[in-house]
């Protein structure tokens, strides 16, 4: 882990730097190119099942925006913005917040919960297709263990730590 340089200095990649950046790019476009067009077969896209999957697992499928956007990693205006376009759609619905007069809640519908079921096993299948089935079970230690890494508060940072599903 190296330090802030002074001000004014580059600290160019190195050809190994530069290999293993590119390499994660790829990874990622590949990824998730992958598991968006399976999701789109089934008339979701990535973030409409996100947004499903998360509220799904939350008591009585209802959570409030704030909860479900810092749950998410999604800023409240992203969050709001695509609940709008999902509610259109009947996926799910809003209901005023009695103790925040800016906030609402995000509850999944019958027709939100039945897409979700229909979509959870092709989005599965998509997962382990496009990553989880390519890597040998090391490889998977190792993504977390860099997640972990990444997440964590470095000096100068200013972004709240990570929070981990299994902390």
């Amino acid at each position: 882990m190296s330090t802030k340089p002074p001000p004014g200095t580059v600290r160019w990649l190195n050809p190994d730097e530069e290999r293993a950046w590119r390499a994660f790019l790829r990874v990622v476009v590949a990824v998730q190119a992958g598991t968006a067009r399976d999701l789109a077969a089934v008339g979701l896209s990535e973030p409409d099942y996100e947004v499903l999957s998360t509220l799904s697992e939350r008591p009585g499928h209802t959570s409030t925006l704030g909860e479900q956007a810092d749950k998410m990693g999604w800023s409240r205006s992203r969050l709001s913005r695509h609940a709008t376009r999902m509610e259109a759609r009947g996926l799910l619905r809003r209901a005023p917040d009695p103790t925040d007069g800016r906030g609402c809640f995000l509850e999944l519908t019958p027709q939100g919960l039945d897409a979700l079921e229909q979509a959870a096993p092709a989005h599965v299948e998509s997962v382990r297709r496009h990553f989880i089935d390519r890597l040998a079970p090391e490889d998977l230690i190792a993504i977390e263990q860099i997640d972990r890494r990444l997440g964590e508060p470095r000096a100068g940072d200013d972004r709240p730590p990570k929070r981990h599903p299994s902390a």
